[in-house]
């Protein structure tokens, strides 16, 4: 029973064959997917999408390469859909500075509001960083997101800045990237990581793990990150898969 935390099923890539990539997503063991909406045009139809689907849930949010789009309305709109059944998380929000998209003052400005709102609305937040690794992280100390805490969505950060977000109440979570033979700090973190504040994701039609790395990630693909990490930390698949399980059962406060 795998928990895919992130995942994009509502990306084109996925636009002739999206009940077939759920469907074999099930025959993999993934009983949970939180998928992301993330602007105008994707956060509608991950909202709709679980609607259609009992284990499909979602997160609304506004991505940072989006930042100088967000209106103040979609403020108010991200606050009244939080009182969807589905919706279980913010997100993805954050930083982006590789991509550079956004203004990064506008981008944080637009972090701390989000930040701000899932406060205001109990709710966790799922976090983006690229090559922003101290702006997220005195942001989320500076708003004091612990109090609600969150994911830290494909940790790309170091041990150092793992334990910090582990400080202030978040989860570190673990994509493709993992499985990778040159990708030697993500395995050495996900060693380190308390078991119980682990999780696993695919970040899927993105980031694709070993053994289809450069083909379109599925939900499915989350069992390969998932064997990855028991590999590294000597237990069994299904040991890890039980405790990624029941920890983002927690977070999101889903059964």
């Amino acid at each position: 029973m795998l928990f895919d935390t992130h995942a994009h099923l509502n990306a084109e890539q996925f636009n002739e064959d999206q009940e077939e990539v759920i469907r074999r997503a099930k025959e993999n063991g993934v009983t949970r997917i939180v998928n992301i909406g993330f602007n105008r045009e994707t956060i509608p139809t991950s909202v709709a999408l679980a609607e259609k689907y009992d284990f499909i849930y979602t997160a609304v949010g506004w991505h940072p390469q989006d930042a100088k789009d967000m209106l103040e309305e979609d403020y108010d709109w991200l606050r009244e859909l939080s009182k969807h059944e589905k919706v279980v998380a913010i997100g993805e929000i954050g930083l982006d500075y590789y991509w550079d998209t956004s203004p990064r003052d506008i981008q944080q400005v637009v972090f701390r509001r989000q930040i701000q709102l899932a406060k205001e609305l109990k709710l966790p937040i799922v976090i983006h960083n690229r090559d922003a690794h101290q702006d997220v992280v005195d942001i989320l100390r500076e708003e004091n997101a612990a109090e609600v805490g969150g994911i830290m969505h494909c940790f790309s950060g170091s041990l150092e800045m793992a334990k910090q977000c582990l400080d202030m109440n978040f989860y570190i979570s673990f994509g493709g990237p993992v499985t990778f033979k040159n990708a030697k700090k993500p395995k050495e973190i996900a060693q380190e990581i308390p078991l119980d504040r682990l999780l696993i994701e695919t970040d899927c039609p993105y980031l694709t793990p070993e053994p289809y790395r450069g083909k379109r990630n599925e939900t499915g693909y989350v069992r390969y990150v998932a064997e990855a990490i028991a590999q590294l930390r000597g237990m069994s698949t299904e040991e890890l898969a039980y405790h990624t399980m029941e920890n983002a059962k927690r977070l999101f406060k889903v059964q």
